[in-house]
């Protein structure tokens, strides 16, 4: 086994979800990452915790959701493994990303609707998503097998702590913050009032690699367009130059350069999926490169991401609507040139360099 696949085991149950002795763990990965699951079993039985292995497939995700179609109900088997369990890690791989390319997107939706309570279990306990190394993730980046090893293993054992402090100075300065404007080129000009909601420090806990700062904004306070430069995947299908607008927190027009209708399939899910959840900006600087995975992109320096959809509770301050809905899509804006991001008028970041970090340093 390569010694980094312990390495990341170690990780995962030490610092992320600080896995103790009598807890009762849920592994969810895909097979190409078994070696991960065998790791991650000889960490729980060292500690003394108790783990269940779930595989991950997407092509039997497929074969259910072409066959079903629609009228799903929810799991309660599932949904009482998730309310029972202590602590989850997930994570991605897969051999064929294209691999639901062929699935309704309707029928994605209403799958989500009715697994909302399952996600939501989850969501309630301690988890972990990361990422395992695997050729189809690395043939999306465009790297080899070696390369794309190298870039996870470097971003998921950075020096946590570090970041943490680095990234400690933007939630500080959202935390004291009402109102945030977010400008970049000639299309994206948007703003949002985040009073009394709090901004978090993603280091590596949830999300392994962690790096970026997120928020809330309050519900309806959204107005302005934005261009989501950067492409995403999803349901196996890319989504680029999304253009959205948003009037009193809702998104009232849109538009998708390519595969328009999955774009479309997000907002109809449910009201809330028309209305923004999340604010996160990236601050992990050794994602130095877009992959196509919105695990590490929308961590990357020089970006912001919006999320639709669902807002984590814990972000959302007391007084302020939570915004619940069965979807949470992140969309990534390019923040390297002409952009700035202000709090209260303020600019904290123009071309993707933060007040308080230099340019120069930060490039060498």
């Amino acid at each position: 086994m390569d010694p980094r696949i312990r390495e990341h085991a170690e990780t995962i149950v030490e610092h992320s979800i600080e896995l103790e002795a009598g807890d009762d763990l849920v592994i969810h990965l895909p097979s190409e990452a078994e070696d991960l699951a065998v790791a991650l079993h000889e960490y729980a039985g060292d500690i003394g915790a108790n783990p269940v292995y779930l595989n991950n497939s997407t092509r039997a995700d497929r074969a259910f959701l072409r066959a079903r179609e629609d009228d799903f109900e929810l799991p309660e088997h599932k949904l009482a493994l998730f309310e029972a369990a202590d602590a989850f890690v997930i994570a991605r791989g897969g051999g064929n990303v294209s691999e639901t390319v062929d699935v309704d997107p309707e029928t994605t939706a209403a799958h989500n609707r009715a697994t909302r309570p399952v996600q939501q279990a989850r969501l309630s306990k301690t988890w972990c998503l990361t990422q395992f190394p695997t050729e189809g993730r690395a043939q999306l980046a465009g790297m080899s097998t070696e390369e794309y090893e190298n870039f996870v293993y470097d971003a998921v054992s950075l020096d946590w702590e570090a970041q943490a402090e680095f990234q400690q100075q933007m939630v500080d300065r959202l935390n004291d913050a009402e109102e945030v404007r977010i400008e970049s080129g000639e299309e994206t000009d948007v703003t949002m009032s985040i009073a009394g909601n709090s901004a978090l420090n993603d280091d590596g806990k949830a999300n392994l690699p962690g790096g970026e700062v997120f928020t809330a904004p309050v519900k309806e306070s959204v107005n302005g367009t934005v261009h989501f430069d950067l492409p995403l995947y999803r349901q196996g299908r890319e989504i680029e130059d999304v253009r959205v607008t948003f009037e009193d927190g809702r998104v009232t027009e849109f538009s998708a350069g390519r595969n328009e209708d999955v774009l479309e399939g997000v907002f109809n899910t449910d009201e809330n999926a028309r209305y923004l959840g999340e604010l996160g900006i990236g601050m992990n600087r050794a994602i130095d490169r877009f992959t196509y995975n919105m695990l590490f992109d929308e961590k990357m320096g020089d970006t912001v991401h919006m999320a639709v959809g669902a807002a984590y509770p814990e972000t959302v301050g007391e007084g302020n609507e939570v915004n619940e809905s069965a979807e949470h899509v992140d969309m990534i804006v390019d923040m390297s040139e002409d952009s700035v991001i202000e709090l209260d008028g303020e600019v904290v970041q123009e071309d993707g360099t933060f007040v308080f970090e230099d340019r120069e340093a930060r490039t060498e």
